[in-house]
């Protein structure tokens, strides 16, 4: 059984060597509407907590921190692809100086791009906190497949068939991928194609004791050691 997942950019990455779209395979799980609303309520439930507990003192100490060490705004929002291939904003807490290259260039080991606070919040993985607001909006969920940024998707769609198939559900804060250590930048096909092998097991085989489990997962990774993450 197929889906034709609509909306999708008509750029040349996304359409097959005859110019019809992609067709992907519909998850066994995520399609069902009664796993769906308990995996929003869960989401609701989670980030709800976090709001409340950690992101609203957090938030205005890492605010004052970001303002205090460079120029330009607490947030730094980046337009990536979304479920169905919607693009969103997502948001992060900026990291880096402002600079024309943000949206284009990953962040490498020793990026001097990256401020002093930066580096910290990117080691810890503190930027991503924001996403929580996304979580709230309904455009993410606390585990699913990581957004890329736009750019990264063309570039790797060309080598990686039906890479943007992990669209189907709706991203996540954290996901398989980067519980097992694919975190950070992506440079190298397999990092990527590694990712997606992930991706795609998750969105096929969901259920709650997988997010749990991933939630745990992550929880570990954050306090191990992670070259990665910069």
């Amino acid at each position: 059984m197929e889906k034709t997942i609509t909306h999708l950019p008509t750029s040349d990455y996304l359409m097959d060597t005859e110019g019809a779209m992609l067709e992907m395979e519909i998850p066994y799980t995520l399609t069902n509407p009664s796993y769906l609303n308990a995996k929003r309520i869960i989401d609701l439930f989670i980030s709800g907590i976090v709001y409340l507990t950690v992101f609203i003192w957090l938030y205005p100490i890492i605010a004052i921190l970001i303002k205090s060490t460079s120029k330009g705004p607490v947030f730094f929002k980046q337009l990536r692809h979304g479920k169905d291939n919607v693009p969103f904003y997502c948001y992060k807490f900026r990291t880096m100086v402002v600079n024309d290259d943000a949206d284009r260039r990953q962040a490498t080991k020793n990026d001097p791009r990256v401020t002093r606070i930066g580096a910290f919040l990117r080691k810890t993985s503190l930027d991503e906190l924001p996403q929580i607001l996304n979580v709230l909006k309904g455009e993410m969920s606390v585990v699913g497949p990581r957004p890329h940024p736009i750019i990264l998707n063309e570039s790797f769609s060309r080598d990686i068939k039906n890479l943007m198939s992990r669209h189907v559900v709706k991203p996540g804060i954290t996901g398989l991928a980067q519980s097992k250590g694919f975190r950070g930048e992506t440079k190298e096909f397999y990092q990527m194609n590694s990712r997606f092998k992930l991706d795609i097991f998750y969105v096929k085989n969901w259920s709650l004791l997988l997010d749990l489990k991933i939630i745990l997962w992550t929880s570990l990774a954050l306090i191990s050691k992670n070259n990665n993450a910069y």
